[in-house]
């Protein structure tokens, strides 16, 4: 109660006030659940970006009542980000972190808030070997929860950002969507949605692993790159999306300004005919799908006798399945990878079941007619 009283309250916004006046009433009344949604909500202010004001409200009050607050929420307002600027370095965030951990041992969401908090320190500080072990050790506690969370969004980003400064294209593609599918989009300011849309397209156009970008495609958060600089990237994975080699070649004067694009030209191309080929025998009907070499030379833009080897490659990939006719020159495909459909893709899928449903009427309409000739 002295301490509340003493608060500097001068630096608080308006309803950053209003939110402190309630926290007083609250406390006095001995209101604990609604004293922690509160301070949960109290916390998140950007007033507390910087300063000790933090720590503070901790040690001199919230510490008096934590056996009372639920472990989560107690974790929540004890591992925001924006914690680790009042300590003078990393080791002494890291030992206060250690040991409010103690406190989360009977809540396993808050053992893990906790340590992906952890593991963010380790990160600033460019100690990925103890990141590693800190993301290795919230995996083993992510496979006892139940069900989605936001803690879970907390480890994905911690995940995503690691394979981010480590250049790991696929697994940051990977983690950075998944991050996007537990986080409220409300949550993220625009600039941040930028830079993590831009960043998930790069790392998916420069992974090698990665053929399917109809996720990232239908996301919301690629919406942020629209009317900007950077809308070109939203066009280049439709392009590859499409495997359209010719429209590469056309949107170059923008990918070739970035570094990392241009200095991968070769793979880009190479990545851009395997999925040149799964278009292609996407598109054809299931019943009609023999590939003529001249054919597939012809749509990607290589030699004839390199057709042989780029269908090898993608079949080795697991991108398509089918058999090579040397003599013949001609690839009869089977199976092709399923992916998240684009609208234009969903369309030729509309295409198929439009004709299929025409050849059964056919062939009921034949049986019908047929069937009368026997049955009289």
């Amino acid at each position: 109660e002295d301490f509340l009283k003493e608060f500097n309250t001068s630096g608080l916004p308006a309803e950053a006030l209003e939110e402190f006046k309630q926290i007083e009433e609250l406390y006095t009344k001995k209101l604990w659940h609604q004293l922690t949604e509160s301070l949960v909500r109290f916390v998140k202010y950007d007033c507390f970006k910087q300063g000790t004001m933090l720590l503070d409200i901790y040690k001199h009050f919230i510490s008096d009542f934590e056996s009372k607050i639920n472990p989560l929420a107690l974790m929540e307002m004890l591992c925001p980000f924006n914690l680790f600027y009042v300590f003078t370095d990393s080791a002494e965030a890291l030992a206060f972190l250690e040991k409010i951990k103690e406190k989360s041992k009977a809540n396993l969401e808050a053992k893990l808030l906790c340590l992906t908090a952890i593991g963010n320190i380790h990160l600033l500080g460019n100690n990925f070997e103890a990141t590693k072990k800190v993301m290795e050790e919230c995996e083993a506690i992510l496979g006892d929860l139940t069900g989605i969370s936001s803690v879970h969004g907390r480890y994905y980003e911690l995940c995503s950002n690691y394979h981010q400064i480590l250049s790991h294209h696929n697994e940051y593609y990977k983690d950075a969507l998944r991050y996007l599918g537990c986080t409220d989009l409300d949550t993220i300011s625009v600039p941040e949605q930028q830079e993590r849309a831009f960043n998930l397209g790069l790392a998916g156009i420069l992974g090698d692993k990665v053929f399917n970008f109809g996720e990232l495609l239908q996301h919301p958060v690629l919406d942020s790159l629209k009317d900007t600089p950077r809308q070109w990237l939203i066009d280049l994975l439709l392009t590859f999306n499409s495997g359209d080699i010719e429209q590469l070649n056309q949107l170059r004067p923008y990918w070739s300004a970035q570094p990392d694009l241009i200095a991968n030209e070769l793979k880009l191309k190479q990545k851009i005919m395997l999925l040149c080929l799964m278009e292609m025998t996407f598109a054809r009907p299931s019943n009609n799908r023999h590939l003529k070499f001249t054919e597939i030379a012809t749509n990607t833009g290589i030699p004839v006798e390199e057709v042989e080897i780029l269908a090898m490659k993608a079949m080795s990939l697991g991108l398509v399945q089918g058999t090579i006719d040397q003599v013949e020159e001609e690839i009869h495909m089977q199976w092709v990878q399923p992916r998240v459909l684009d609208k234009q893709q969903v369309g030729k899928m509309k295409g198929k079941l439009s004709t299929w449903c025409n050849d059964v009427l056919s062939m009921e309409s034949l049986v019908s007619s047929n069937a009368q000739e026997i049955l009289t």
